[in-house]
């Protein structure tokens, strides 16, 4: 189980690094030639940063979880 559990967060991994690049190609390609990026949904745009979250180990799923905690935390 544990070899089958690291090729699929190692293909996560690499799906969500492809993704990120053709999507966010697509996207600023479609933003910079003046066409509009209506059509586009929003989650299309964060799919491929899920991908990449599932594909890291349990300890920097954490630790992004972390991150978002204090970024997003108002300080005093």
């Amino acid at each position: 189980m544990d070899k089958l559990e690291r090729a699929t967060k190692i293909m996560m991994l690499v799906v969500g690094c492809v993704g990120l690049v053709v999507i966010y190609f697509g996207f600023f390609y479609l933003m910079f030639t003046g066409r509009s990026t209506a059509a586009i949904p929003w989650y299309i745009l964060l799919s491929p940063w899920v991908c990449i979250y599932f594909g890291l180990s349990r300890h920097k799923q954490i630790g992004v979880i972390h991150w978002f905690v204090n970024k997003w935390r108002r300080k005093p």
